[in-house]
């Protein structure tokens, strides 16, 4: 598909997606959340997307929705519609959690409202040292649980620093989320494309049905107990270990080369 909402390109296994309405700091619309989830659902089921990359144009990643296109838009809307839209806003956060593919977000300015819960739902976060991030929904009269932040939240980061973020609404800096574990990494401003090129490349060249595999297990295991977990490793495992992967990973060992791996997000089974 073609987005019109956004921009979206595809480069040697990496789909990169960049929210591009700077004018307004890349604040959502209506039709980027729809194109978004259909874009997502879409990359699910092809094989030639390794990683996705999701970033944003100008001086902000994403600052939640746009008070005229949808803030003020919501407040004509009768109540069942209203739940249409947050179910909606859900449905891109299933999309992204669901993608076999590893999401890399990389934050290349300020990040809140739905911005957040998108940053959030991402694999992994490389975020510039300007990109302060906010969970702003109690600013504007919501609750912190919006877009699945209130189950996701306290598992990157413990149940008090989620409760604190969630209920004061308030922003921290890029260097105060990753001291307590939002963001993976920060960096100058003028660094961050090299080192989102970095981790991202390093992600296409892994086994993509191991990865694949690792992040359903991640999604799966947060509901289990450790002996449900133990089980559901070893079919992985075991599964993964007929593949051709994991061949090549010992061969590539044995002859002291880097591995050649070929498979697909969709291979390996699932458990």
């Amino acid at each position: 598909m073609t987005p019109a909402s956004f921009r979206f390109a595809e480069e040697g296994g990496i789909a990169t997606i960049t929210l591009d309405r700077p004018e307004a700091l890349n604040a959502l619309t209506f039709e980027v959340y729809r194109e978004l989830t259909a874009l997502l659902a879409d990359i699910a089921v092809r094989g030639d997307v390794r990683v996705v990359v999701i970033t944003g144009a100008g001086r902000a990643f994403c600052t939640g929705g746009d008070v005229r296109e949808i803030i003020g838009e919501l407040l004509k809307r009768a109540p069942a519609a209203l739940l249409d839209f947050t179910r909606m806003t859900c449905d891109l956060v299933w999309a992204m959690r669901a993608l076999p593919q590893p999401i890399v977000a990389s934050l290349n300015g300020t990040v809140a409202g739905a911005g957040a819960a998108i940053a959030l739902a991402a694999d992994i976060r490389i975020a510039a040292e300007n990109a302060k991030i906010a969970f702003l929904f109690v600013k504007v009269g919501l609750a912190g649980a919006d877009m699945g932040s209130a189950f996701l939240l306290p598992r990157v980061v413990g149940l008090g620093r989620a409760a604190e973020l969630l209920m004061t609404g308030e922003f921290i800096d890029a260097h105060e989320a990753h001291r307590i574990g939002l963001y993976n990494r920060v960096v100058p401003a003028s660094q961050l494309a090299s080192e989102t090129e970095d981790v991202v490349r390093r992600l296409a060249a892994g086994p993509a049905a191991g990865l694949a595999r690792t992040k359903d297990a991640l999604n799966r295991e947060m509901h289990m107990d450790l002996r449900a977990a133990l089980g559901h490793e070893a079919v992985v495992q075991a599964a993964l270990m007929q593949g051709a992967d994991f061949r090549e990973g010992f061969e590539a060992f044995v002859e002291k080369r880097p591995p050649r791996f070929t498979s697909t997000p969709r291979e390996g089974g699932e458990a």
